[in-house]
């Protein structure tokens, strides 16, 4: 029996399987989303793949000299040659390849051979990829291939970030169509690589985690419904910036370490690597803070493929999502690679820094 019937055999709910669900709550569907999200699936497999083999493959070092394109003959890329690491040498050139190199070429021509998207946005391209006429589909993919590159080294946790659009008119689509704000964000996701391969998903219809499971192949639901606790005990920030920190984030960090009201202090916890940290933050609760400072006034995380993503998840998930000066998915970016602080996380956490910026604005 083949990996593919022994998923269907068992009770185990599939990444797929979940998807159709999804799917059939929608009978105007023609599946189009269901095949974009299989593709962006393939993707996280591959790249999954390709960080487990990174050290003897050598794809942790500088790339190499030459940049070997792929040509238009190679097929579309199939779950039978996922875990083929020959295959994907020859998909994308002779010379191996920095990881986050090779997880953006892998998103893209994936994403593209889906024939679903129109324009994609990534972290590692400073331009919009339009998709060409003939293999255009409805749909806008912004993503951060490899988040957390500087911890590949090390071993940390990495993962993907992406979020999806849809485009009015795929065959007149321009960069006002891709710059939206994050309330019409139709589904947002990540995919962790680390001692597990996790991939967190919502549609809007909830949050849910799946597991790779190595012998079949397939993700397996193993995070049904997740939901933030409404308080959490841990907040996550780089503290090496507190010199540079505005009033209420530092009157709230003061006040995590040394509450007044007789509670214990949070902990802190703070990975660096920016899917890991919200992965932990989604299933324990808690505050991850990246704000605006003296070095970085307009913040450091890019609005469409890590902010709008991580904040459609948190929302999701029944926490709130906040830049200090407005509910985060409603930001409109002006830019591909604009930035903002953020503060995301459990609800009462939220709420208690949007409080402290609430009382400097009216002092100030």
């Amino acid at each position: 029996m083949d990996h593919a019937a022994e998923a269907q055999r068992t009770d185990l709910m599939t990444i797929t399987r979940h998807v159709l669900n999804e799917q059939s709550r929608h009978p105007e569907s023609r599946g189009d989303f269901t095949i974009l999200l299989s593709h962006i699936v393939l993707g996280c497999k591959f790249v999954a793949s390709a960080v487990n083999k990174a050290g003897l493959a050598k794809l942790i070092g500088l790339a190499g000299e030459t940049n070997v394109q792929a040509s238009n003959s190679h097929p579309p890329l199939a779950h039978s040659v996922v875990t083929s690491l020959p295959f994907l040498l020859r998909l994308f050139g002779e010379e191996q390849k920095k990881l986050d190199v090779l997880s953006n070429e892998v998103f893209v021509k994936a994403l593209v051979s889906s024939g679903r998207t129109c324009v994609l946005v990534s972290e590692e391209n400073e331009e919009a990829i339009f998709v060409d006429p003939a293999l255009r589909g409805k749909y806008c993919v912004c993503f951060d291939p490899m988040d957390g590159s500087s911890n590949i080294d090390c071993g940390v946790s990495i993962g993907t970030i992406f979020g999806i659009y849809m485009i009015k008119d795929k065959d007149n689509v321009s960069l006002k169509d891709v710059l939206q704000p994050g309330t019409h964000m139709l589904a947002a996701g990540y995919c962790m690589y680390g001692s597990s391969c996790t991939l967190v998903l919502s549609t809007g219809n909830g949050v849910n985690g799946f597991t790779l499971d190595p012998s079949l192949g397939e993700f397996i639901l193993t995070h049904p419904n997740i939901k933030v606790p409404k308080k959490g005990k841990i907040y996550s920030v780089n503290e090496g910036n507190a010199k540079n920190w505005d009033g209420p984030t530092t009157k709230f960090v003061e006040k995590c370490k040394f509450p007044q009201d007789g509670s214990s202090p949070k902990s802190l916890r703070y990975i660096g690597s920016m899917v890991a940290d919200i992965h932990r933050t989604l299933l324990y609760g808690g505050i991850f803070l990246y704000p605006a400072d003296k070095k970085s006034p307009k913040g450091k995380l890019r609005v469409l493929y890590e902010v709008f993503p991580m904040s459609f998840l948190m929302e999701q998930a029944g926490g709130q999502a906040f830049t200090g000066k407005q509910r985060a998915l409603e930001l409109s970016p002006t830019k591909l690679h604009d930035r903002s602080p953020i503060f995301l996380g459990s609800y009462d956490d939220v709420e208690e820094i949007k409080e402290l910026y609430a009382l400097e604005s009216s002092t100030a």
